[in-house]
């Protein structure tokens, strides 16, 4: 795929974090022109060595009023973007589209008053954005943010979201959020550890939040892998829930990128 000039922007490096061998954070400058809604995903690309240009979506981790912008990253094996991605350092070019994209923000709810944040690996990164706003704090009664993983050191960010609480801005807010962490593989202290449907499925998930998920009063985020995406949604679908679409309300919004 490739993209004229005009259609994006040339940002530097700022900031590259590795958290395991496979999973990375990194930072860039962002161009004063570039806007976007918490939760959506912007189109970076990278130069090949025959100068060809490869593109892919990621999910903003930073809030829209940072002055840079913040990505989380799997490394594939041999795969054509992230084995690129992985050899930039800092001060290196990436290419960013002009225009965000996604539909995993607010405004697909127009109601509701507990606001669930299901993700699994990466697809953490728009929920993060999303908390270090303040429209679902000020929004929503309740907002779960449930974080699934195989083994615990793929647990990433936990100090930004211990954090939150210090911010001055979420103050009086903070108080709204319940943070679960799930570790399937292995035992880890203070983590639920089976499959986000299975949690849902004996109702371990609304024990663990003190919360029930209720059609009337539930809305629902998804970002993850597509099978835990799709196994979820038929999960909630047992409970009267349905896709929130531009004509018809529902209690549940996805991002599909992949």
């Amino acid at each position: 795929m490739t993209a004229s000039a005009e259609k994006f922007t040339r940002q530097t490096i700022r900031d590259i974090r590795p958290l395991t061998p496979s999973l990375f954070t990194f930072r860039t400058s962002r161009d004063p022109g570039f806007r976007f809604r918490a939760g959506q995903f912007a189109r970076l690309g990278v130069a090949k060595a025959d100068g060809s240009l490869v593109w892919r979506a990621y999910s903003m981790v930073s809030a829209p009023h940072d002055e840079f912008l913040e990505f989380f990253s799997i490394v594939v094996p041999d795969g054509e973007f992230t084995s690129e991605l992985a050899r930039l350092r800092e001060g290196d070019c990436l290419l960013v589209d002009r225009q965000a994209f996604g539909f995993l923000t607010l405004d697909r709810f127009p109601d509701g008053r507990d606001l669930w944040l299901l993700g699994t690996g990466t697809g953490l990164a728009p929920f993060l954005s999303i908390l270090q706003d303040f429209e679902a704090w000020e929004r929503f009664d309740n907002i779960v943010l449930v974080y699934s993983v195989r083994n615990a050191r793929e647990l990433a960010y936990q100090e930004l979201i211990a954090g939150l609480k210090e911010r001055d801005y979420l103050a009086e807010h903070v108080h709204k959020l319940r943070y679960i962490p799930v570790v399937t593989r292995e035992p880890y202290p203070g983590a639920l550890n089976r499959r986000i449907t299975t949690l849902i499925d004996d109702g371990e998930l609304e024990r663990a939040a003190g919360l029930a998920l209720d059609p009337a009063r539930s809305r629902i985020m998804l970002c993850g892998n597509p099978q835990m995406i799709e196994d979820t949604r038929a999960v909630l679908k047992k409970r009267g829930m349905s896709l929130a679409l531009t004509r018809r309300p529902g209690q549940i919004a996805v991002e599909n990128y992949w």
